[in-house]
Formats: C-alpha cells, structure tokens, sequence
C-alpha cells in the first residue's frame, strides 16, 4: 500500500467524523447558514434594499425577499457585471460563471471566493467519503480525467468568467495535479470533437482509475476510445474503478456504459451547478444524494405542483415530507437571494436528508395537463428496456397537440436507439403503461381518450449529437432537455428520423 493510499484513507476519516458533525444537526446547522448569510448581506444594495437587519427568522425573510429566478435578479447581477462593488455580496465577486439563458442569452453568475471553495470542498469530500465506506482507495495512484470545458478565462469589468468546469480546472489540488488528465494544453481546446480526440490519444495507454463527467459526453469519449482501440473501456483500463457523474440522471445510460465498459464499476452521483454545489451520493449501498447543509446555502423548498399559484408556500428542512417534488429555492454565500434555481427534488430520507433530483420546473410537458416530469419519464423508459432487452443512447419526449388526420393527440419519443428493442409494440406499451403508473394526470387522459399512447421516433446514430453541435451546445456542460412543451427539440431531431420510421 503507497503513502498516498494510506494518506487518503486517514484524510477520508477525518472528513467522515466532520460531516457527521452537521448530518446529525440538520436544523441547527441550516439555521446558522441562514443567520451568518443574513449578517454578512446586510451591507450590500441588495440587503439594503430588503431591509436585511431587521431579518431575525424565516418569516421575516419570506416577507422581504419574494423567489426570484435569473431574469428576475438580473438587475442586480448587471450591476456587478459592470463592476460595482457590495451588491449582492461583500467586495466584488471573484469569478462569473458564464452560462447559455433560455430567454435573453448568456447568464452571468457570481462565484466568491467562499462558493468556489465550497464547490472545490464538495468534490474533494464525494471521493473521500467513498473511501471511508467501501476502504479502496488504491485509484488515487492511477491517473483521473475530469470531462470539463475550457479553462481558459476572460474578464470582465476587473472580474473572470469562463464555464464552471473551466474555473474548477484552476482548483485541483497540488497532489493531483500529476494524476490529472488531459494535459492543460488539450483541456484548452473549444471544439469538443477536436478535444475528444486529442483525450483519446493521451489517455488510451495510461492507468486511468478515476473518469469524470456528464454520461452523454463520457458516452462519447468510451465510444471513440474502443472504436480507436478496439478494446473494452474496461480492458483497456483495467484499474479503472470509480465514475462520478453529475447533471443528468445516469439510469438511462447505465446498460449502454456496461456494455462499452465491459463490467461494472462504482459511480458516484454529483449535483452541482455554477450557483452551488447541493449533494453528493454518499453511500454505495442506498440510492439518493446527502444534501450538503454547512456549504453556505441556505435552503427553501416549494412543492411543485404548487408552485406557479399566486402564493405558494415556502417552507425550510423542518417542515419537507418525503416523496413530494419540491422547487429548490436558495440563498447562497455569492449573493443569490430567494433564487429560483429551476430544479425539482424529491426527499427520500430524512435522517441523514438525502435527495433524488427528479426534473425542472421549467422542463416537463403539461400540454393536456398531465405535468410530467423527467424522473417519470426516465423510470420508465428503464422499465421498457429491461423488458425487451433494448439498450438507448439518448431520448427526448416532446407533445403533438394537433397531429394529422384528425388523431388523437399523443407524446411523441425521439430516441436514438443503441439496440432497438427485441419486440417495438411490447416496448411502446411498457413504456406507455409506466409512465401511467406513475403520473395518474396521464393515466386519466389516455383512459379518458384525450390522448392516445404514446408514438416512438427512432433517429439516427449520432442524431442528438449532431442536433447538440446544430445549436453550439456540444459537449462541455450541455445537456440534452429530456422533456418540452413544445416542438422546437423534436423540430430539430425530425432531420434524422430513420427512413423507414
């Protein structure tokens, strides 16, 4: 066993015994993170603005600063992007992490000194709590790839921006830095198909233990290095032990990753983003995600189906009840206040408080009212391709409202099919009826007739890629939207459609 095996399982202990310290003081620990925000944003134009020294407890703050989402906070982040100082946070912020908006082009958003180290000490702690569960800590010899984008930085009015996987890239720690992949130099390419590529031919002959990143990206990095090789992912790197993953759910590439690998190996499943990093899959043995009490986010929870009333109730940890999909709320130690994060969760535990992520509150289809969500729609798929032994690459789900030939409306499912299914009609009803199951909206409108089962599209090999690369979101810290309430996705995939479909 080397020194730094042996180093790395001392360190995961003591992390253990400190993280254990705020898992069995929840409501304490989020309550201190609620006053030390509160004191330290009370000098700023915003805590100004909302009366922030005369916040004492929750429903003070509910009363003084209303949910807002990035549009709606916009104001105040121009003002620091043009550079002013003590707007949403002391001083100025220390990095902007640039981000595509969906209404008024690129969001800006304020990473401090404080947040960063969080975000750095979340992922430091997600590796060392698998090593205090399971004691194998013998990866930390080999070499580590983290798929990110750019770490090259511009700036901004005294301030530096770049992706939130380009900024992290400046945080690896000294002693990672000689197992770190790719080099610098090929982390700095933009075109992602160029910089797959280039990691290909730097990685296929080295130890690799440790592989990092969005599935659908690492999907794609597996796939050219056995088409360059010829090999197993797995094969060709027999240590390779540990993925850790984050941004989408990774069930529906589960059977597509084993089969490029070759075997299983160990994930763990991550929930950052530029505004915060929330959770981390803390055990082996349980499914869900420990959500992170102590990193300097304070947290408010608005059950989904509630959430576009004109006064929908927000309320703390205390009050959350398990299997009810909340919108997140925030209030961080960059400066987001009250901040509408657009993500749902659902709790699966309260003691530790562990989370599943189970869509967006802006990303379902409830064209005919059913509000479903990307957790149902992934559970079921899982469940249609276990029954007919179909492996899936990647799917979008999208409403036909007024289909031709005066039909019934229905989902329509863009899916670019690994292997198609062994039988399609029993693949359409499974999945069709599992969805059912779990959305009794949809249930109803198929019993009632408003809309009939759902039709599949098989697309092309490639198809979403090539659809991702059509709008400049390929790679990097792009996703996929999994589900719309209109066609504008499905509008792009239609151009590969497979010819007999």
């Amino acid at each position: 066993m080397s020194l730094k095996t042996i180093a790395a399982k001392i360190f995961a202990h003591r992390i253990a015994k400190r993280t254990n310290k705020w898992v069995n003081n929840p409501i304490e620990t989020q309550e201190k993170v609620f006053k030390s925000l509160i004191a330290k944003g009370s000098e700023t134009k915003f805590g100004k603005d909302h009366s922030f020294k005369t916040i004492k407890k929750h429903s003070d703050f509910i009363a003084q600063v209303p949910v807002r989402d990035y549009e709606e906070l916009k104001s105040y982040v121009n003002l620091a992007v043009e550079g002013q100082e003590n707007i949403l946070w002391p001083g100025k912020p220390l990095y902007f992490a640039k981000t595509s908006g969906t209404t008024s082009g690129a969001k800006y958003i304020p990473i401090t000194e404080g947040s960063i180290k969080e975000q750095v000490k979340a992922s430091r702690n997600a590796i060392l709590n698998y090593i205090h569960e399971t004691g194998n800590a013998d990866f930390v010899t080999g070499k580590m790839i983290f798929l990110q984008g750019s770490p090259v930085l511009q700036e901004k009015n005294g301030v530096k921006l770049g992706r939130l996987s380009g900024i992290s890239a400046h945080y690896v720690p000294n002693y990672l830095q000689k197992n770190r992949m790719p080099s610098w130099e090929t982390n700095c390419i933009e075109d992602w198909e160029t910089k797959v590529n280039a990691i290909v031919e730097e990685t296929k002959n080295e130890d690799m233990t440790v592989i990092a990143g969005i599935p659908s990206w690492v999907q794609m990095y597996f796939e050219k290095l056995k088409e360059n090789t010829n090999e197993y992912v797995g094969d060709l790197f027999k240590n390779f032990e540990l993925f850790i993953y984050g941004g989408v759910n990774y069930e529906p590439y589960r059977k597509k990753f084993e089969a490029l690998i070759g075997r299983k190996v160990a994930s763990i499943e991550l929930f950052p983003a530029s505004e915060g990093f929330f959770a981390y899959q803390n055990s082996q043995k349980e499914s869900g995600m420990l959500l992170l009490l102590d990193a300097g986010i304070f947290y408010e929870f608005i059950k989904s189906d509630e959430f576009f009333n004109e006064h929908p109730k927000r309320i703390t940890l205390k009050d959350v009840e398990l299997g009810v999909d909340y919108v997140m709320i925030i209030s961080t130690n960059a400066g987001l206040w009250g901040y509408n994060l657009g993500d749902t969760i659902r709790f699966i535990s309260k003691g530790p408080f562990k989370i599943v992520v189970s869509g967006r509150i802006k990303h379902f289809i409830s064209a005919f009212g059913e509000h479903v969500i990307a957790k149902e729609v992934e559970e079921a798929m899982l469940v249609a391709t276990n029954a007919t032994d179909a492996s899936v690459s990647e799917f979008t789900v999208a409403p036909q409202i007024v289909p031709p030939h005066n039909e019934l409306p229905y989902h329509e499912w863009f899916i670019e099919f690994e292997k198609l299914p062994s039988d399609m009609d029993k693949f359409i009803n499974t999945l069709d009826v599992a969805l059912q199951q779990q959305n009794s909206y949809y249930y109803d409108l198929i019993v009632g007739k408003v809309l009939q089962t759902l039709k599949i599209t098989p697309v092309q090999h490639g198809a979403f890629m090539e659809y991702m690369k059509s709008i400049g979101k390929l790679g990097g810290q792009n996703k996929v939207q999994r589900l719309s309430n209109d066609r504008k996705v499905a509008d792009g995939l239609s151009k590969y459609k497979l010819s007999n479909s």
